[in-house]
């Protein structure tokens, strides 16, 4: 299994000589990183198991961390990979607004979630793009739970009146292409006051986020996730809706929609990697109501002294019909 790796191996069969030639692999060293975190704070990054941990700290040596290296092998994006991402983006916009105008068009003879779903994956293939699951169509109640997907046994037509969210991710059909993930809404008909202010909550907890970072890395200051998702969750908060903000702000993305990059959590995790050169990732908060719930969903890329979105960015609620 080891011989596509480069390196020298070294091979034993008693347990005393494989604690011998870990000495001798380690002589001269006194720090390493390994796929660890203390107090399993990431659990991505656990990976080795605690008593391999032990084993390495009896030979006199500190192990730390692996997370920051890993994100710059796995998750800083070449030229290449992030102009496939920009081109997705391209391609997932234009379906976005087209599958808004569909079910604006369809209302009046009949549409519902697995119809718009299956138009978009239609869409997708012409366009030649690729997804590993969804989209989400969710209409109503079924946008109050952030992790719907559309099922025969739960599938709802769409009526003049009805809230509805789209999350959609698709990457180019083609190796080693990046994701572009987003999620937007909108309302059959005008929508009630109540609802526009839920949505103008998130969009503003949205860009407070995207500011957070655009401002540290034109500064030049170390921005961690945590961070970022304080920023969006302490707008919401404020707002009164800190209980209903049930998830992370964003995760990293690459050639996974979820990728191995620092993810803007400091809820479901205290992910305290730094967000560094190259890094993609989603900004995407919501608020999860009984009866509807918004999400704002856009992707920041992270280049040396500027961050940015990648794609188009949702402002107002989305008129269908």
């Amino acid at each position: 299994m080891l011989d596509t790796l480069p390196g020298e191996k070294l091979l034993y069969s008693r347990w005393q000589e494989q604690h011998a030639l870990l000495a001798k692999l380690l002589s001269g060293s006194r720090r390493i990183a390994m796929q660890y975190s203390p107090d399993c704070a990431i659990p991505y990054i656990a990976m080795v198991d605690a008593g391999t941990v032990e084993l390495v700290r009896k030979q006199g040596i500190e192990v730390v961390s692996s997370a920051e290296l890993v994100q710059l092998f796995e998750s800083a994006l070449s030229v290449r990979q992030f102009e496939t991402h920009l081109e997705a983006g391209r391609r997932v916009d234009r379906i976005r607004a087209g599958a808004f105008r569909f079910i604006g068009e369809r209302l009046s003879a009949g549409v519902d979630e697995i119809i718009v779903r299956d138009w978009i994956l239609r869409e997708f293939e012409s366009a030649g793009l690729v997804t590993d699951s969804g989209p989400i169509v969710a209409v109503n109640s079924h946008a109050g739970n952030p992790h719907y997907e559309p099922s025969r046994d739960t599938n709802r037509a769409i009526r003049p009146g009805d809230f509805v969210l789209l999350d959609m991710w698709a990457r180019l059909d083609e190796p080693g292409s990046i994701f572009y993930d987003i999620t937007w809404t909108g309302f059959c008909g005008d929508a009630p006051e109540r609802i526009q202010q839920v949505f103008q909550v998130v969009r503003d907890a949205r860009d407070e986020a995207v500011r957070t970072v655009e401002q540290a890395v034109a500064s030049a200051m170390d921005i961690r996730g945590y961070q970022v998702d304080d920023a969006a969750r302490g707008h919401i908060e404020r707002r009164g809706f800190g209980d209903r903000f049930v998830h992370r702000t964003g995760h990293s993305i690459g050639t996974d929609v979820h990728g191995t990059g620092a993810n803007m959590d400091n809820l479901e995790t205290h992910d305290e990697r730094r967000i560094v050169p190259g890094a993609l990732f989603s900004v995407e908060p919501g608020i999860y109501l009984e009866d509807f719930g918004v999400r704002s969903e856009v992707d920041v890329f992270v280049r040396d002294g500027m961050a940015s979105v990648t794609g188009e960015m949702q402002q107002e609620l989305v008129r269908i019909g």
